[in-house]
């Protein structure tokens, strides 16, 4: 099986379609659909649905998903480590959850880039569950997510202790008067995606006080979150 072919195959269900993958591997449409059609023909399966929007995988094509991610992150471990003259450089693809990313991180990425600057560092933000899948799956070298973490094919070290609190409006000054003075569906809550930590933890509050259906406003990045004008909403945050 091809490395090359197994990269293409990739890219292409990254994609969604030959031309965009042709685009991020920097050749042509006819390349990428010969190595496609390669790989299909040694395996024996189709590997993609052809559709006029686009390609999407078949179960085959999901199930190789994972090892062609692998292999991929193997052949660029062992080109990096023929390539070590104890000098760090090269990529390094690190996750990081949207708060940490712009309270923690910034100085700790500064003296980093000081320190390393052969190193070409890309950061990329989500919720926890997604990250730590990214990781598992080779899609990230590593990532700043909310623990406790527990997966026998992940290695994980205490980088920020937290304390989280639960925020509400000024009208509410206690516990006691945020539950009496609230509908029997619980205030609205401010939550990021699923998969959010902070988010898990708001929803287990909810529940504990009796709301388990509370309003959910979502809100996809940091800034949109903080300026939300809701004098009736919770959220949960670190300080």
């Amino acid at each position: 099986m091809d490395l090359l072919d197994l990269q293409t195959f990739a890219a292409v269900a990254r994609c969604g379609g030959i031309t965009r993958a042709a685009g991020e591997l920097n050749t042509v449409q006819s390349n990428v659909t010969t190595r496609i059609r390669a790989l299909e023909t040694e395996i024996g399966v189709p590997l993609f649905e052809r559709r006029a929007r686009g390609m999407t995988l078949t179960d085959a094509g999901r199930r190789l998903m994972p090892y062609a991610d692998r292999l991929a992150s193997l052949a660029g471990e062992a080109l990096a480590a023929a390539r070590d003259d104890g000098v760090a450089k090269g990529p390094l693809v690190i996750g990081s959850m949207e708060t940490t990313a712009a309270v923690r991180l910034p100085p700790l990425l500064a003296r980093f880039h000081q320190r390393c600057p052969e190193v070409q560092l890309s950061l990329r933000t989500g919720p926890t569950a997604i990250l730590v899948e990214a990781v598992i799956s080779s899609a990230l070298d590593g990532a700043f997510v909310a623990g406790p973490v527990e997966h026998p094919d992940l290695v994980t070290t205490a980088a920020f202790k937290e304390e989280l609190v639960l925020l509400t409006a000024q009208r509410w000054k206690s516990l006691t008067a945020l539950r009496a003075g609230t509908p029997s569906s619980g205030p609205t809550i401010l939550v990021f995606r699923t998969g959010c930590s902070y988010r898990q933890r708001l929803e287990q509050v909810m529940s504990e006080f009796g709301w388990p259906s509370a309003t959910r406003l979502e809100f996809g990045t940091l800034d949109h979150f903080c300026r939300a004008p809701l004098p009736s909403a919770a959220c949960m945050a670190a300080r």
